[in-house]
């Protein structure tokens, strides 16, 4: 361990798991799964990779809850039936074998699914139709359909397969859900003004918007909260709009983080381009530290943090752990590097060659 790496390579207290470092494989994208949403082999082989890496934590891909209209995207992996649970007892026993812990990101497409292998459409908080067009790389083709605008039946059900997909979480063998509502899916579709036009208690105010995230905290935390973690995942950016910012600034940044802190989630799991960044114009605190300021409780930094040192410096500036997308996938073993002093192995040249596409580039987060 050397000075720079002191503060990352510590132990942490996460809600009932105690992580060897501070440093978490980040949820990506992997449309690996077999076509009805089951893990497979090749998925416990990958996971079981960054446990052996000595991650502390390894947080899964965007996993579908229901077999309604959650389903973003071909191959998605999903936690919607029993026979999700049994597929995926593979990658958590794989895991735990190498001392890892591991945590599944439950997520709801919304708007921007590209394609459902149940065909029943997309849905949204309003009838607004998505920016942008759909990636091939996840099936995708053209602009986004327009979404069916969802009654409050159907929230409440919504809300209750999260509660439901987190119990079948547990009983994978995970130590942990997180909850998505970042990125521009539906639980963000919710919270971003522009995509919600309701007039009910779930629109409008900033306080309204977040409604639907807090409401699903709280159903989740009643069915597992007591046994294993329960975090969520928060940013400003979209999948399909990669500029946004809040409109008002950090009093939105504070109503957010304080309703969503009074839930008491183990956790908020922030991904900004930049995390050390300024989060609202040219200076002053990082999205982090606003989660840190008023959220109350451990906070998770994402950002451009691929040097041990830029991830030391996180930690300093407030963050209690960090993640890393890319450099964990170039480099499984980052966490042993970066306790040896080792070189990195470029993300660029291992992912995508020496010499990506502008395309690729795009794809993978590189050029923007």
């Amino acid at each position: 361990m050397t000075t720079t790496t002191k503060k990352l390579l510590s132990t942490y207290n996460l809600g009932n798991l105690t992580l060897k470092n501070r440093a978490v494989v980040a949820p990506m994208t992997r449309v690996s799964a077999e076509k009805y949403g089951n893990a497979t082999d090749r998925m416990a082989r990958y996971y079981e990779s960054y446990a052996a890496g000595e991650f502390g934590l390894v947080i899964t891909e965007g996993t579908y809850p229901d077999e309604d209209y959650s389903q973003g995207y071909s191959h998605q992996p999903g936690i919607a039936n029993v026979e999700h649970v049994g597929a995926w007892k593979q990658v958590t026993e794989a895991v735990h074998a190498k001392g890892g812990k591991i945590i599944l990101q439950i997520a709801h497409a919304g708007a921007l699914a590209m394609s459902n292998v149940y065909k029943n459409g997309t849905v949204a908080p309003s009838a607004v139709k998505p920016l942008g067009e759909q990636s091939p790389a996840f099936g995708g083709e053209g602009e986004y359909a327009m979404p069916k605008e969802l009654t409050l039946a159907e929230i409440k059900a919504i809300i209750a397969s999260f509660a439901e997909s987190a119990l079948r979480a547990e009983q994978a063998g995970f130590d942990g859900i997180e909850i998505h509502a970042a990125a521009g899916y539906l639980l963000d579709e919710f919270l971003t003004d522009f995509t919600n036009l309701r007039q009910d208690e779930y629109g409008g105010s900033t306080e309204n918007r977040v409604r639907f995230i807090t409401e699903i905290i709280r159903a989740v935390k009643e069915k597992v909260g007591q046994r294993i973690v329960v975090g969520v995942r928060i940013s400003q950016a979209k999948a399909n709009y990669f500029v946004h910012k809040w409109a008002n600034g950090e009093e939105d940044a504070r109503i957010i983080f304080e309703t969503i802190g009074a839930e008491k989630p183990d956790y908020i799991h922030i991904t900004e381009y930049n995390a050390h960044a300024p989060a609202f114009g040219d200076s002053g605190s990082t999205l982090a530290e606003i989660a840190k300021k008023y959220g109350n409780t451990t906070v998770i930094a994402n950002g451009q943090l691929d040097h041990p040192d830029d991830a030391e410096r996180a930690l300093e500036a407030g963050s209690d752990l960090i993640s890393l997308g890319k450099a964990a996938l170039a480099n499984h073993d980052w966490v042993i590097k970066a306790e040896k002093g080792l070189p990195m192995d470029s993300a660029l040249e291992n992912i995508l060659g020496p010499t990506p596409s502008l395309k690729d580039q795009e794809l993978y987060g590189y050029a923007k």
